[in-house]
């Protein structure tokens, strides 16, 4: 059989998508029809019992025939740490999906002031970072028109995440040097934006406090759906309460026998008196 052929019988099933990403030749996609057809089985299953295909490569057929985006295990145009966007499947992004489901409950809906959340937590190494990004992505796969805002302006980690340049972005946009277009499109996941942190400056604190950051957002929220935010360290300055007094609402992080309780407690009595909604916690394991 040559590909001509083997496109023609499975054009527009789970062997043409695994042969058309990579994940499968065509040597062995005629072997695993073979197989299919001798014993009736299911293409998926056929391929998992000669040994050319395993449960992961399913899932990403699947995936596709439905329309939910996620990338190949060997794509390196996001880093590995964006786990939402390589292994949706796993308990972590489960996880992560029932916060998603929580946050649309109790937070973002079709009025444009619950458009942002910012993501805190009191001190650095909690996984702000990490769950900001992967919150975005399981967001953007829910068709969710999503924007990732790197507000981190003293010590930066979403452009390396996602890889983007970081030359210009919030930073620029906040001081006048840059228009909010600055932001960039991921196209290797449909409907997620990354406005990096761009240049660390002199003054984080006060560009934040600008009127400019709050216009920022809402116009962003015009054309997002979901605007997600992430931090400094709540205890190395006062950003991330301003950052999330014109967000208007915040997501805790606490890191598994890493946070202080008494330190979480403390700011989110400081962010409640400052009238943001604290919309729950989160414990990250990892």
């Amino acid at each position: 059989m040559n590909a001509t052929q083997l496109k023609t019988v499975d054009m527009h099933g789970i062997g043409a998508i695994l042969v058309d990403t990579g994940r499968l030749n065509f040597e062995s996609a005629a072997k695993i029809l073979a197989e299919q057809k001798k014993g009736n089985l299911r293409f998926g299953e056929a391929g998992i019992k000669l040994g050319l295909l395993d449960q992961s490569d399913i899932d990403f057929a699947l995936a596709r025939q439905f329309d939910y985006q996620y990338l190949n295990r060997n794509d390196q145009s996001i880093a590995e740490e964006v786990i939402a966007a390589f292994n949706p499947f796993s308990p972590i992004v489960e996880q992560l999906r029932a916060v998603r489901t929580q946050l649309m409950l109790r937070w973002f809906d079709a009025d444009i002031s619950h458009k942002s959340l910012a993501i805190v937590s009191p001190s650095t190494g909690e996984g702000r970072s990490f769950i900001a990004a992967n919150l975005a992505v399981v967001f953007s796969q829910l068709g969710e028109r999503t924007l990732l805002i790197d507000a981190d302006l003293r010590h930066p980690r979403q452009h390396q995440l996602f890889k983007v340049n970081n030359s210009a972005g919030l930073s620029a946009i906040l001081s006048g040097r840059a228009q909010p277009d600055a932001a960039f499109k991921i196209n290797s996941l449909r409907g997620l934006t990354v406005l990096p942190a761009g240049t660390c400056p002199p003054n984080p604190q006060e560009l934040l406090s600008r009127d400019t950051f709050t216009s920022l957002l809402i116009q962003y929220s015009e054309s997002f759906d979901v605007i997600i935010i992430d931090t400094p360290a709540s205890d190395k300055s006062a950003d991330a309460q301003t950052i999330s007094a014109r967000a208007g609402a915040s997501l805790l992080v606490a890191s598994k026998n890493f946070t202080l309780v008494t330190a979480l407690k403390k700011l989110a009595v400081n962010l409640e008196h400052t009238g943001v909604s604290v919309v729950g916690s989160l414990l990250n394991e990892i």
